[in-house]
């Protein structure tokens, strides 16, 4: 099975349903977007980068047969016959012989010999690399072993997917959108900074914004003068220290909404767009959480998006970019939309689930696209997984069920070689829970949650009798609880960056305030 959306996509990057691509699952390419640029301070997230980075692992879904994705780790077995089972075309794998989990599939690729001399054989028959998104790593990979990007320069892409551009893209085409202000440099900073004085004084809060933040990296919520004057001075007095006029930022109003959403289009080398879906997006502090699918819009919003994708993909096009676009946007209480709050110049979370979508969520289904955390003591073999969740598993004869579609990510933080005692890890496991109801989709999510949070707390306690000298309880290792049994807390995951329910973005002005 390999979906009409990957052909769509084949011929929108190269003119050809059937050409051969090798996918690369860069995630959070704007962590290389941002290098070199001013904007909020960013952290290194520990395990979360780690687990970010086997996101890689989503590409399986979205190439088909014939294709090829590159990955930083060979998939687990039973994962890869699970998948076959429910009918998908699996690509062929370009796996790196050594891996840092610390980094990029990119990364890792660019030092690995025979994935670069296996690229270069492809190449040389004319297939071309998608990546997740395209910076200079990319276009060094691809040039190291010679073979051709399916994508525009990477400073294109970059410049695209600037928050920057979009604000500036939003007014030029008289789109709608909170009231805010682009600084690119420092006087556009200052005089942001005293129109958001004036709403502060007005009981209103604003949101500070780099550039190139994702994933709630890189945002600041202000809601008093006295950090609005703090803010303004540390990004200053650090440009002075850099020697640097440039700002890198956006200021917005921040308004109340209903709804968060995430539609895609999709620009061919020759202009035309096509558009592909739009899905309500489960955030949190603006950490991307989920989607909800279908949407929850009547036809006149769905229609506004529709003729929005249309000018956006057209006035792209004539900034020679081609490809996937994602757009966020927002719901306000009254039903209006805010259908430009930043531009996504590369494939986002939805992409990789084009294929499911298409296969198995029919116009009377309803789905949930979720990250489960977990802590585990050990690592988690898919076997084990499939024996818990048994019943939950998505059955393509009910049309209900789990669907895992990403199972690199749950083991991606486990310590490697013999763990230490009372150590656990953190991992997530990603999945679309489809059903015939939202109510029915809300309750399975509850009892795949459960189940996982059972098998979890099971590997811990066996690791800890292991560590003890002890044999581990007879007790089974998940119980299985009826139908409606109480569910247990279990929120989701941020879907990108800390796999914990940790501080997503630094506090910049932390230091200042204890001083």
């Amino acid at each position: 099975m390999t979906g009409h959306f990957t052909g769509r996509l084949k011929a929108a990057l190269t003119g050809n349903p059937d050409a051969e691509l090798v996918f690369l699952g860069n995630f959070e390419v704007e962590d290389q977007w941002a290098r070199g640029e001013p904007g909020l301070p960013r952290l290194t997230f520990g395990s979360g980068s780690v687990i970010v980075n086997r996101m890689d692992e989503f590409a399986l879904l979205l190439a088909g047969k014939g294709d090829h994705v590159v990955l930083k780790g060979e998939p687990d077995p039973d994962y890869l016959s699970h998948l076959e089972e429910l009918g998908f075309d699996l690509p062929g794998l370009l796996v790196v012989e050594h891996q840092d989990p610390g980094s990029t599939v990119t990364q890792d690729a660019l030092e690995d010999r025979p994935v670069l001399r296996e690229l270069g054989r492809i190449g040389a028959r004319a297939g071309v690399v998608c990546a997740h998104g395209v910076s200079e790593l990319e276009e060094r990979l691809a040039e190291r072993a010679g073979i051709a990007l399916a994508a525009p320069p990477a400073a294109i892409c970059k410049a695209v997917n600037s928050k920057i551009y979009s604000r500036r893209l939003a007014g030029e085409l008289g789109i709608r959108q909170t009231r805010g202000w682009t600084c690119a440099s420092l006087a556009e900073l200052d005089a942001a900074v005293e129109a958001a004085r004036a709403l502060l004084a007005d009981g209103r809060r604003v949101v500070f914004k780099d550039a190139f933040g994702v994933s709630g990296k890189g945002i600041e919520v202000v809601e008093e003068e006295r950090r609005l004057d703090r803010l303004h001075r540390m990004i200053r007095g650090r440009a002075r220290k850099a020697g640097d006029d440039r700002a890198g930022l956006v200021v917005e109003e921040w308004v109340a909404k209903r709804a968060d959403l995430n539609y895609q289009f999709t620009v061919g080398r020759d202009g035309r767009v096509h558009v592909d879906f739009v899905k309500e997006a489960l955030t949190e502090g603006g950490v991307h959480l989920g989607h909800r699918i279908p949407a929850r819009l009547t036809e006149r919003q769905t229609a506004e998006l529709t003729e929005v994708s249309r000018l956006l993909g057209g006035r792209l096009a004539e900034d020679g970019y081609f490809g996937v676009v994602g757009v966020d946007a927002m719901v306000d209480p009254d039903g209006g939309l805010y259908p430009i709050v930043e531009i996504n110049a590369r494939h986002n979370m939805s992409t990789y689930q084009a294929s499911i979508q298409e296969a198995f969520i029919g116009s009377g289904s309803t789905a949930l696209v979720r990250g489960y955390p977990l802590r585990l003591g050990a690592p988690l073999p898919f076997g084990s997984l499939r024996r818990a969740l048994a019943d939950l598993l998505f059955d393509p004869a009910r049309g209900t069920g789990l669907l895992i579609n990403n199972h690199a990510t749950v083991n991606a933080a486990a310590p490697p070689g013999e763990r230490a005692p009372e150590t656990d890890f953190t991992g997530r496991l990603h999945g679309v829970v489809v059903a015939d109801s939202a109510d029915r989709t809300a309750a399975l999510d509850d009892e795949v949650g459960r189940r996982l949070a059972a098998l979890a707390e099971s590997t811990r306690r066996s690791a800890g009798s292991a560590a003890r000298g002890r044999q581990p309880s007879a007790a089974p290792s998940w119980p299985v609880a009826p139908r409606g049994g109480a569910a247990c807390d279990h929120s989701p995951a941020p879907l990108q960056g800390a796999g914990e329910p940790e501080r997503t973005s630094p506090d910049p002005l932390r230091g200042e305030e204890r001083g």
